[in-house]
């Protein structure tokens, strides 16, 4: 495994490459959330991926490229929805210090540890709750109340476009973390999208530097008020996608 010093220098250079400049503060920051990271995942099950650099790259790395495509430079209310170890959302609060950052999580445990994190590594307007999506879009002050909602979560796009384009106020955008093909999940999510009141505003296609892993950032934008009976309830989203 390399060390901390070579890899606070290939987070630097990987992350110039997707429009971020880290200072030496932030990237001691990057690092001892590594080491919370690790210690916490040998008592519970956060990452598979644990090997510094593969972290720097497919954890780090991968959060930080939306400030390739999405100016992420100003004063906004993010919410990372199924935010899991923190991602994309801790990354890009510690890039970013100007946003405010909620994380949603439907597990305790991990919300205890996204709250803990955040205390250690002094992040202010940092939020972590612990409730499901379909509840939490539907808690006054979150319903269509962010600038941004990211997601990494592991979901076809119809059922995520359920979960997370409620809380994006008109104006706003969802972006989805996609790997792979995304054509047919693409087609089959239109429905879904145009039902929540948005549509597609771009498809972002890149490899993540230093792998052969195909990346897309799915923009989704909002275009005005989204019914209230969506999301519907626990569950039904991704037992019943939107067709």
């Amino acid at each position: 495994m390399i060390s901390e010093d070579k890899a606070k220098e290939k987070l630097y250079y990987l992350a110039k490459d997707v429009n971020v400049e880290l200072n030496d503060k932030q990237l001691k920051m990057f690092m001892k959330y590594y080491n919370l990271l690790i210690e916490k995942n040998k008592v519970m099950n956060l990452t598979a991926i644990t090997d510094l650099e593969e972290v720097v790259i497919k954890h780090f790395v991968d959060s930080l490229s939306i400030a390739k495509f999405v100016d992420m430079t100003k004063e906004m209310n993010v919410i990372d929805v199924g935010s899991g170890a923190g991602f994309p959302g801790i990354p890009l609060k510690i890039a970013f210090p100007n946003i405010n950052l909620v994380m949603l999580d439907s597990l305790g445990k991990r919300v205890n540890f996204l709250n803990d994190t955040t205390i250690r590594l002094d992040l202010t307007n940092v939020d972590a709750i612990h409730a499901r999506a379909e509840d939490g879009a539907r808690v006054n002050g979150m319903r269509q109340n962010f600038d941004l909602c990211v997601s990494r979560a592991v979901a076809n796009l119809a059922t995520l476009s359920e979960y997370c384009l409620p809380f994006v106020k008109e104006g706003g955008m969802f972006v989805c973390y996609k790997s792979g093909n995304i054509d047919v999940e693409l087609k089959e999510s239109n429905k879904a999208i145009t039902t929540l009141s948005s549509e597609v505003a771009g498809i972002d296609k890149f490899v993540l530097p230093e792998t052969d892993i195909e990346r897309t950032l799915i923009k989704i934008s909002v275009k005005g008020k989204i019914d209230k009976k969506y999301p519907r309830k626990s569950g039904i989203p991704s037992r019943d996608p939107i067709k």
